[in-house]
């Protein structure tokens, strides 16, 4: 089943390690491809492009370092973007396995699923959903190792989507 991502009701979001402190962020999507089958997960598939260039933390030098060429270099690589290569049921939800690239590089990723019904929706009524998504990426295999003394590598990830049944 096709489905189309309210943007407006969705939010990428980040967290990081700065100087030992937790600090988020956020990533505005551009546009996403997704196709649910409920029945059969693993024909499931999920397209996702984000504006990269638009990225923001709570701090106004982060962000002008994390959009910089230490980082993000969104000058040369506006965009991030992942693609599903295996979608998996599990007891919880799913485990999505894919590709992201981010600077150009494209690296192995995995991320943790679960699906919500809207409040108040039938049992089987799938036409309104809430898909969290967590997972985490290194950014030095990506080449985004600015200020190494100040961020840890790892970047937790935390997707809340709202998708509306296509059709």
């Amino acid at each position: 089943m096709p489905y189309r991502l309210d943007a407006a009701a969705s939010r990428v979001g980040f967290t990081y390690s700065l100087e030992g402190a937790s600090a988020a962020g956020r990533i505005p999507i551009l546009d996403a491809d997704l196709l649910i089958d409920m029945k059969r997960l693993a024909r499931s598939r999920l397209d996702v492009r984000l504006d990269a260039a638009r990225a923001q933390t709570n701090l106004v030098f982060a962000t002008e370092a994390l959009t910089g060429p230490g980082v993000l270099d969104t000058a040369n690589h506006p965009i991030i973007s992942f693609r599903s290569t295996a979608v998996r049921a599990t007891d919880w939800g799913a485990l999505i396995d894919g590709e992201v690239t981010i600077r150009g590089v494209t690296r192995p990723m995995q991320l943790e699923a679960r699906l919500f019904r809207e409040v108040g929706r039938e049992a089987h009524d799938y036409d309104r959903l809430q898909v969290r998504l967590t997972g985490s990426v290194d950014r030095h295999a990506f080449g985004a190792s600015g200020f190494p003394g100040l961020v840890a590598p790892e970047i937790g990830i935390e997707i809340t989507a709202w998708i509306d049944r296509a059709g």
